[in-house]
């Protein structure tokens, strides 16, 4: 959820820090902050700290922590700072007292957990002497009973978070004769909760100490072997994009490692003392693929990607002729034609994907398979047969709740698969095998390319099980010509929709509450449109299928509350007809996805949205991007921060 950001090196930190948090500012933006250690020389009077600069200090030190904190963006944190070796782009101001030039620091982009949302309750956090600084995604179980705790002790605390009491522990640990390593290893023994922690240092100030459990750190090498040591650099972050500009050799930590960090590089162990060899990968994302570009939010740029992503997952994976490649799902053709039912496992837009995978799965293969909430089943899991399929869908693969799931399932001697769209993720290492998406960096706090992306994993999934199963070969084909389409298909549907979804908006900008309705394989797609217009817009947003409109829900219906259909031309079309006239005798305005050239479903749209011709499993995936249209315009017509949604982030890494 927060984002963090961490660098020890020979050049200044500022910069690096400040680039990170813009590109992490998507993982959490209540408020943001900085500490950067400063040789105690560079302040104004030597020795003597500006109790308004932020700066601590204890007596004759050689270093200081120089923090500042804001509500907000990350652009008002920007212009708070100081130090003019900043990016070009970022607003100073001119009255500001010099900070030095420091060479290592932490940085964190806030989604509030603990405590609200105030400049006190922004991190860095320090301990009271000003000489360990903590920025700490995740959540201390134990927190109010540690508090009470150290306030009986004496401890002076100036924040209502959990992560305070990481500097504080880490304090009292180093006045014990502890260092850096051993100081945190000692305070996070006998924790309970979740943290990804990057603690800096006053008395040694080119080390950082990060530690994982439950909430995802990578380490960044920025000096391959042999080259400058003047270019000495070693970072740390929440998420690899903060790295990408700076190094790809990463080292993605795992629950219960510990890294001691220096310019020269990294030391790695585990929170029990013991030396831990770590795995160098590689990031191979181009650095355009997180860069807005052109377009004036990453949702837009996501949503235009998605012809592209469609190629690059179906890119090696399908033949004209149905044959399917999935390298990362060797499953042998009779474990396949044996497997007696299917359990797939997701969170919000991931759960919605795997409800079509679920209908796809049944209609292809004729396959039993479920979809269920990840929160849900990791507190009870349900029943399965030992040899059922299970698949676990995240586009970060650090969802906290699919990661429990998957723990739970692992117990009861479940093979878990993984579709992930995240390289080197929490839930891609645990898996071990699965598919990954390969829709690229997905920035936008809305999900759009990852769930196009996941539903053609999955109907390649389906498509693979059912020729193992007795699909007919003539059907593979079919549909294999069909997926084949959809990349021209659906940039066809996207400029078709443009217009008419710029009026839609306009529409339900006024409403008091929108309803969703669709049938069959358009259920889970109308859902994902519900989804979408309520995290934008933050309007009352509803799905149904389009039978259960009149058991309840016609209630709702008037002028003021418009309703979003899809009728697909399938064996749901004269169903979704029948349903639709009801709510136009209601009075309620009419969004209505249908094929081109369907006449009754025109007859019945306040608005048309035209969706292209296709098979109608395929259906899914050009039904949903005219949605994830109108939510953005709508939000826009209401004056919405389409990349900052309030409350949200992208992914959820706590309970």
């Amino acid at each position: 959820m927060c984002g963090i950001v961490g660098v020890t090196g020979r050049a200044p930190a500022l910069p690096l820090l400040i680039d990170g948090l813009r590109r992490l500012e998507y993982r959490g933006y209540d408020s943001a902050g900085v500490a950067v250690l400063i040789p105690a020389s560079a302040l104004p009077s030597p020795g003597a700290a500006d109790p308004a600069s932020g700066i601590h200090e204890s007596a004759q030190p050689r270093y200081v922590l120089s923090r500042h904190r804001s509500v907000g963006p990350v652009s008002r944190l920007a212009a708070l700072l100081p130090d003019t070796a900043l990016l070009p782009d970022t607003v100073l101001l001119p009255d500001a007292a010099p900070a030095g030039h420091g060479t290592a620091g932490i940085a964190h982009t806030r989604w509030a957990t603990h405590g609200a949302v105030t400049e006190a309750n922004a991190h860095p956090h320090v301990d009271a002497a000003g000489r360990v600084a903590v920025v700490h995604n995740g959540v201390l179980e134990d927190a109010a009973r540690l508090r009470r705790q150290l306030l009986a002790e004496g401890e002076a605390l100036a924040s209502d978070t959990d992560s305070e009491l990481l500097a504080v522990l880490v304090a009292r640990a180093q006045r014990a004769g502890s260092g850096p390593e051993d100081a945190v290893r000692a305070a996070l023994a006998g924790l309970h909760g979740t943290w990804g922690v990057v603690f800096a240092f006053a008395d040694h100030p080119d080390v950082l100490v990060c530690a994982r459990m439950g909430a995802p750190m990578v380490v960044g090498l920025g000096r391959a072997p042999g080259g400058d040591p003047r270019h000495d650099r070693t970072l740390v972050a929440s998420d690899p994009q903060a790295l990408l500009p700076w190094t790809r050799r990463v080292v993605f930590l795992e629950d219960g490692d510990l890294a001691l960090l220096r310019p020269e590089g990294a030391v790695f162990s585990r929170l029990d003392g013991a030396r831990r060899r770590p795995q160098v990968r590689v990031l191979d994302t181009p650095l355009a693929q997180v860069e807005l570009g052109a377009f004036d939010d990453h949702m837009d740029r996501e949503i235009a990607e998605q012809p592209e992503v469609l190629a690059r997952a179906l890119a090696g994976r399908l033949a004209a002729d149905g044959t399917v490649v999935l390298g990362g799902i060797d499953l042998p053709p009779r474990r396949m034609a044996a497997l007696p039912e299917a359990l797939l496992v997701g969170c919000g837009t991931s759960l919605h994907a795997a409800r079509v995978g679920a209908a796809l799965f049944a209609r292809l293969a004729d396959l039993p398979a479920h979809a269920a909430e990840a929160s849900e089943l990791a507190l009870h899991p349900p029943r399965l047969h030992p040899d059922a399929l299970v698949l676990a869908l995240s586009q970060s693969g650090e969802t906290f709740d699919t990661l429990q799931a998957v723990g739970e399932l692992e117990l009861r001697g479940h093979e878990v698969l993984g579709l992930v769209n995240t390289v080197g993720s929490s839930l891609a290492r645990r898996c071990g095998a699965g598919v990954y998406l390969r829709a690229g960096p997905e920035v936008s706090v809305a999900s759009t390319k990852a769930f196009s992306a996941q539903v053609v994993a999955l109907t390649l999934l389906a498509l693979k099980l059912g020729r193992s199963r007795g699909l007919p070969a003539a059907r593979a084909t079919a549909l294999a010509r069909a997926l084949l389409d959809l990349p021209d298909a659906l940039a066809a549907t996207r400029e078709a929709c443009a217009a008419p979804v710029a009026g839609a908006a306009a529409l339900l900008s006024t409403a008091r509450a929108v309803a969703f309705t669709g049938r069959g394989l358009s259920a889970p797609v109308a859902a994902e449109g519900a989804l979408k217009l309520l995290e934008l817009a933050y309007l009352p947003a509803m799905a149904w299928p389009g039978g259960a409109l009149k058991h309840g829900p016609l209630a709702l219906l008037d002028a003021r509350t418009p309703v979003v259909a899809l009728v697909p031309d399938d064996e749901t079309r004269a169903a979704a007809l029948t349903g639709l006239a009801e709510v136009c005798t209601r009075g309620a305005p009419t969004v209505v996805l249908h094929a081109p050239g369907d006449a009754d479903a025109a007859a019945l749209a306040t608005i048309s949205l035209p969706v292209a011709a296709a098979d109608p499993l395929v259906a899914p995936l050009l039904q949903v991007l005219p949605l994830q249209q109108l939510a953005r315009g709508t939000a826009l017509a209401l004056g919405r921060d389409i990349d900052r949604p309030r409350n949200l982030a992208k992914s959820v890494t706590v309970a």
